[in-house]
């Protein structure tokens, strides 16, 4: 891999994998007949057809917005997974000042193993294709799609609420965001909870985050503001004490602008946000083409100096004049848990 490329919208999921789900071809004919019977029945599914990888058999439905191609055939799972994606999809609209209307539907593959999604990812990514299967345990966005596998019910929502953020800015926005916003807003959407009937995201409960950047603050490793700004996962890909203290610093970050003070940098933070959305981000002209054009690789040198300015340009201080204040927000938000090692 290219140390100039960006790879972009990699989730690391940590933690042993629990056992993979059920593929399409354990499961009796019968009980197929009775799952696609079942998810035609589920509120929210509006097709549900036949579908086959890798001459398995595997099952295609659609929601409102989402096709999702899955050999994951556990009832438990697929019947929650319309409703989960559809108010996964209402949280991304709530980030923005006005909803953006449905172009057309987005693309999800759920496998029920890692190696079929090893093998999808092989014949679907192309050159980055080496990239995404470094993952341990996790998902990726890649052209158009979230290509996710079962790693239990829990982390593979967490999976799907990460990349379905970058599923949206792809579709929506009109200029692609910096690492550090992209990452640190798809952070926000990795643990719900459903309560009379409805499932909310709640990233303050967000514990794979807290842990991680609490083990950063008792290391002291906490990343300076402007060096945060300024990386991307590639830079870390590979080591995943650094992956984690990463995700938990923008992460932080994110929580630090809308929350930090009573909120006081809330609306200069959603201010970039509905720029990067309309395409105002006032850049030159040579920035702007590559912030738009899509097809066009990002590279770190490119990330760097947008976010940098994009920072100091919305938040109205440098980076270096918010370090101190945000570092303190870091260890507060660190102390709200509380880690217990075990003995050797």
């Amino acid at each position: 891999m290219n140390a100039a490329s960006i790879v972009v919208a990699v989730l690391l999921v940590f933690g042993t994998a629990p056992a993979a789900g059920t593929p399409a071809d354990d499961v009796p004919a019968e009980s197929l007949a009775a799952l696609v019977a079942r998810l035609r029945a589920t509120p929210g599914v509006r097709r549900v057809e036949d579908w086959t990888f890798e001459e398995g058999r595997g099952l295609v439905f659609e929601t409102r917005h989402y096709r999702v191609h899955t050999t994951l055939l556990d009832p438990l799972v697929l019947s929650s997974l319309p409703a989960f994606l559809e108010f996964a999809q209402q949280a991304y609209q709530r980030q923005l000042p006005e909803p953006v209307s449905r172009r057309y539907l987005s693309t999800v593959y759920l496998f029920a193993t890692r190696s079929q999604w090893e093998a999808f990812t092989r014949g679907f990514a192309g050159d980055a294709a080496p990239a995404y299967l470094a993952i341990q345990k996790g998902a990726y966005y890649h052209n158009g799609a979230c290509v996710v596998y079962h790693i239990g019910i829990h982390r593979t929502r967490s999976a799907l609420g990460h990349e379905g953020w970058h599923q949206f800015v792809h579709r929506h926005f009109a200029l692609r965001l910096p690492s550090w916003l992209d990452e640190g807003l798809a952070t926000q959407f990795e643990v719900s909870q459903q309560s009379a009937g409805r499932i909310h995201f709640v990233a303050g409960r967000n514990l794979n985050r807290l842990v991680a950047l609490r083990r950063a603050v008792a290391r002291d490793r906490l990343l300076s503001l402007s060096d945060l700004l300024a990386m991307n996962p590639g830079h870390v890909l590979g080591d995943d004490d650094r992956m984690a203290g990463f995700y938990a610093q923008v992460y932080a970050l994110v929580r630090f602008l809308r929350e930090a003070d009573r909120g006081i940098y809330l609306g200069r933070f959603e201010r970039l946000l509905h720029d990067a959305r309309t395409g105002a981000w006032p850049l030159p002209e040579d920035i702007r083409r590559i912030a738009a054009d899509r097809n066009i690789p990002l590279t770190a040198d490119f990330n760097r100096a947008v976010s940098l300015a994009l920072f100091r340009l919305y938040m109205g201080q440098s980076p270096e004049q918010l370090d101190a204040r945000y570092r303190a927000y870091c260890i507060e938000l660190a102390h709200t848990v509380r880690i217990e090692e075990s003995a050797p």
